[in-house]
């Protein structure tokens, strides 16, 4: 057989090689340090593990000291997906508000600025940017983690991202491959399935793709998301014909290419986490992403051991893990360089600390010519239940941000359900500011807006989703997303600083 050639410590190491795990805890566990020394070549970074910059740049010294080479995996898109500022909301806009703006030059600052501050930390790779086109706007995932529904537009901003966070030394893992826009399901849940015909796939969804590939991506996510056009039986991360045939034969891409977390229900609740990693490397994946739910050691070895089974039983060739570990490692000795060469605690060029902020205000637009609230307003957030990718843990609003700008502001959080009664009661006399997200989706949501706006002509409405409805309100803002930032230029905004 063919695992004859490898040692059974060679063959033990390219399994651990190829996984991306996470873990519990802001310092490295000792089971972590240990799987590190011996072959682990990658750690997954999530909101849990992160409390400030000092405490995250002591934790990936803490790895580095394992193995100067250890990539260091985080989920940081800005905007509505941060991990960096999972407590506080983002300093930056995210995917949307950069589309909106329009200023590919933004995006790349914007990218690099972002990723200087990655570096700093000793985070070598971004699960970013999202290159899905949000073609269906009912999408409950994607949303204004896209640079929005024209695809053009989409592949120009995720080709500047790449750019600019690659140019800072932080490796870019663009994603949803082969495209998660048009889907009406949240494959954190179940397995959404697009049903298009390869035309519309190449024309559509493909074309950010081909754009991140051209601009040097040095990694692309995988989606868990059923293309019968593609592959009428396997989601993309298992697919041969999708990451093999498709992303390597057809459009060249010679890069890493990682899946999205195994333990998301469309692959751990169809195939199971260890049949479904040893189905994706056999497919074409090199890097086994998993860990925002089962963070501990016993799943590393059952993946690790569950991919050695496979060599030894001739399930999977012992040559395509073998490739699939040395592309983890020729990653991991790219970030190294790049993180000399960039000098990540200098300022980059072209890039500020505050261009976040500045970025979000020209994200903004407004309807409507009412004046600034002059007296403090009540500010009535509806909020949907958020999806896992956002988490629920950060906050969003305009309530703080207006606060500061106008003390006395009162505020209230409304959950699903909520009507336009219950907000006239607690407002009182006061102006109302209406802060919704993704009003199109939400029913519940779109009429306790049109009920209000009947009752209160005066409402003052701030969309911080997609912005798909009619506006309406005196004012109508829309910010593009829900990060800190964004609602800091709709707070000046309706305040008139």
């Amino acid at each position: 057989m063919t695992v004859l050639a490898h040692g059974a410590d060679t063959l033990t190491r390219d399994a651990l090689a190829v996984l991306q795990p996470g873990f519990e805890g802001t310092t490295a566990p000792a089971w972590l340090l240990r799987q590190v020394g011996e072959g682990l070549t990658a750690v997954g970074l999530f909101g849990r593990n992160i409390t400030s910059p000092g405490q995250l740049a002591a934790l990936t010294a803490q790895l580095r000291a394992e193995r100067d080479d250890v990539l260091v995996a985080i989920d940081e898109e800005g905007g509505d997906v941060t991990r960096l500022e999972v407590r506080g909301g983002s300093s930056f806009p995210g995917n949307l508000a950069l589309g909106a703006v329009d200023d590919t030059g933004l995006t790349r600052d914007v990218a690099r600025e972002l990723g200087r501050r990655l570096a700093e930390c000793g985070v070598n790779l971004n699960w970013a940017p999202s290159a899905d086109v949000n073609s269906n706007p009912d999408n409950p995932v994607i949303g204004v983690r896209s640079f929005g529904a024209d695809t053009h537009l989409a592949a120009r901003h995720t080709a500047a991202y790449v750019e600019g966070l690659q140019a800072a030394g932080v490796a870019a893992c663009t994603k949803h491959f082969p495209g998660h826009g048009d889907t009406n399901v949240d494959s954190h849940h179940a397995l959404p399935r697009i049903d298009v015909d390869l035309d519309t796939l190449v024309v559509r969804e493909l074309v950010p793709f081909k754009a991140a590939i051209a601009a040097g991506t040095k990694a692309v996510m995988s989606a868990h998301i059923l293309v019968p056009a593609l592959d009428p039986t396997r989601p993309a991360t298992l697919s041969p014909q999708i990451l093999t045939g498709l992303l390597r034969k057809e459009l060249g891409y010679e890069g890493l290419i990682v899946t999205d977390g195994m333990e998301m229900n469309a692959i751990a609740g169809t195939y199971g986490i260890e049949r479904g990693s040893v189905l994706a490397i056999a497919a074409g994946a090199d890097a086994i992403c998993v860990g925002g739910g089962l963070a501990d050691e016993a799943t590393v070895l059952r993946l690790r051991d569950a991919l050695v089974a496979a060599v030894r039983e001739g399930a999977l060739p012992a040559e395509r893990l073998a490739d699939a570990a040395a592309r983890v490692r020729a990653l991991a000795s790219w970030t190294r360089q790049a993180r000399a060469a960039a000098a990540p605690g200098a300022p980059q060029e072209g890039s500020a600390p505050g261009i976040g902020l500045a970025a979000a205000r020209r994200a903004v637009t407004v309807t409507g010519a009412a004046a600034p609230v002059a007296n403090p307003p009540y500010v009535a957030t509806l909020a949907p239940v958020a999806n896992i990718a956002v988490g629920d843990e950060t906050p969003w609003g305009v309530a703080a941000e207006l606060a500061a700008l106008l003390p006395g502001t009162a505020s209230g959080v409304f959950p699903e359900g909520a009507t336009a009664a219950d907000v006239l009661a607690a407002a009182g006399e006061r102006t109302i500011v209406l802060v919704v997200r993704d009003a199109h989706r939400h029913p519940w949501m779109a009429a306790a807006l049109e009920a209000l706006v009947e009752a209160r002509p005066e409402t003052v409405v701030v969309e911080m989703g997609v912005p798909r409805a009619e506006p309406r309100g005196a004012l109508y803002i829309a910010t593009h997303g829900a990060s800190r930032v964004c609602g800091r230029a709709a707070a000046e905004l309706i305040a008139g600083a």
